[in-house]
């Protein structure tokens, strides 16, 4: 090559690596305000403002806040916990009440929770292996007796919940990250005899309840379903009145060590997270300690799951215990993967302080180093069912069987200023606020889009400065409601 020709190439070749470095700064330096837009999205009661564009603003340059003043910090150069998704449970509850609407409210209903355009942009589900309380009636995939597992099929979940499963898959663009709980293993295989009413797994049937995990997740990859993960157990410290199953620390700990961890790994499928606990933020650190500083245990956990039916009163709930589990064990991660407002009651649906639940709980979790976070039924009827046991509660949208409506609630609303705006593998950045009647969460989107989620609880509209590091903006957000600033 003649000597003009390799210079050319080498200022070519450089000119070219310098191109795809600025094309990928944000991602790689982390955010810069240079020249960004601020939309703002809005949700607020007593208005008719629901994931309404409301603002689009500007940064300035700008001096050391006040005292006085309501700011909301955000800092880029700070990371943490790489985000998975956020989603809501299909059950055969809510696959029933799907097959009852009308083609075109399926479709709407479709487009709501899992097109990122048209609707929130759910990216996450989860599904129950054979019965919960939210099924019309306690079913299994076997005979009973059948210790071997021979009579295996899943028939009962192709009349309803496959298909629903496979249109949300379809609806999301063909990705969906799907994860299965039980809630009691068949009745012969428990010590009260009764899939209901808790009960413990009998020792002698540890490895064919393990085979039965296997065998559920290669039958739903067979119809088209892939299977991301599985926890163990829904609520293993739970006497309910519907499907449930008592493991102690040591009991889930034994069995994911020595059955279900080493038989997913023979069966092929090593790769599937398992999620220990799935059970309420109360007793999750004693749980953590127990599996994970069993390195065997250990080795075969992905992580931890949780609920947030411990306690609320007045709006507080346990979310340092989520905080002190992740500290502990930096190298799990940390699952939401239940939650919903019980006591159902259709005068309610609208009731403001439902979507605030969902709101102060999504922040905390994940400003306490949680992942993914998970709504329980998609869609329950005008009665907060099917349900077998008449354990009714509230889903973000009920369809009204009688009439054919759908009706979005608060927290359809308040769960979409997350899900539809930050993607899974965003990262999420230091955020902090200057005032508690203030509440706020921020990631980084792979695309270098910056999303700053903010709650007001208070009674008050209030004015407050968004600052990143000298530049802000000055934003109001209405009493009682949600933004997401996306700049």
């Amino acid at each position: 090559m003649k000597k003009d020709n390799l210079l050319f190439f080498c200022l070519f070749l450089s000119l070219a690596l310098f191109a795809q470095q600025n094309k990928n700064i944000k991602s790689q330096k982390g955010f810069s305000t240079n020249g960004a837009k601020i939309i703002v999205y809005t949700t607020a009661e007593n208005t008719e403002l629901r994931l309404k564009k409301t603002n689009e603003l500007t940064f300035v340059t700008s001096k050391q806040p006040l005292e006085s003043e309501v700011s909301v910090f955000v800092e880029p150069k700070k990371t943490f916990q790489t985000f998975l998704g956020i989603g809501g449970a299909i059950t055969d509850a809510s696959a029933e009440v799907f097959a009852k609407l009308t083609k075109d409210k399926q479709q709407e209903f479709m487009n709501a929770y899992y097109n990122k355009e048209k609707g929130i942009g759910y990216s996450l589900v989860r599904t129950t292996i054979h019965s919960s309380d939210f099924s019309s009636g306690s079913y299994t995939y076997i005979k009973e007796g059948d210790a071997d597992l021979k009579t295996f099929n899943i028939d009962h979940d192709r009349q309803y919940r496959i298909p629903m499963l496979k249109e949300a898959i379809k609806t999301a663009g063909g990705k969906l990250l799907v994860y299965a709980s039980p809630w009691s293993p068949p009745a012969f295989m428990k010590s009260n005899n009764n899939m209901l009413k808790g009960g413990t797994l009998l020792s002698g049937f540890y490895q064919s309840w393990a085979n039965y995990y296997t065998k559920f997740v290669k039958a739903y990859e067979k119809e088209g379903i892939p299977i991301w993960g599985l926890t163990v157990q829904n609520e293993p410290m739970a006497v309910q009145t519907w499907e449930s199953c008592v493991y102690t620390a040591e009991a889930e700990r034994d069995f994911l060590k020595n059955f279900l961890g080493p038989t997913m790994k023979k069966e092929g499928l090593g790769d599937k997270k398992i999620v220990v606990w799935d059970h309420n933020r109360d007793l999750m650190n004693d749980r953590a300690n127990v599996i994970f500083s069993d390195p065997e245990a250990s080795k075969y956990a992905w992580g931890m799951g949780f609920h947030w039916y411990e306690s609320w009163a007045g709006g507080v709930s346990m979310f340092d215990n989520v905080r002190k589990v992740k500290e502990a064990y930096p190298t799990k991660n940390l699952l939401f993967t239940e939650g919903c407002v019980e006591s159902f009651d259709a005068k309610k649906y609208q009731f403001w302080a439902n979507g605030e639940r969902y709101g102060t709980s999504i922040i905390n979790d994940f400003n306490n180093g949680t992942v993914g976070w998970t709504d329980w039924n998609i869609l329950l009827d005008q009665n907060g069912g099917p349900n077998h046991v008449g354990n009714f509660c509230f889903a973000p949208i009920h369809a009204d069987i009688n009439s054919g409506e759908l009706i979005y609630t608060p927290s359809y609303y308040y769960i979409g200023h997350f899900s539809k705006f930050i993607r899974p593998n965003a990262k999420r950045v230091s955020t902090a606020v200057s005032r508690s009647n203030l509440l706020s969460t921020s990631f980084l989107n792979t695309d270098g889009k910056m999303v700053t989620v903010v709650m007001n609880q208070s009674d008050k509209e209030i004015t407050y400065n968004l600052i990143i590091a000298s530049e802000k903006t000055i934003i109001v957000i209405p009493a009682h409601a949600i933004q997401t600033l996306v700049y």
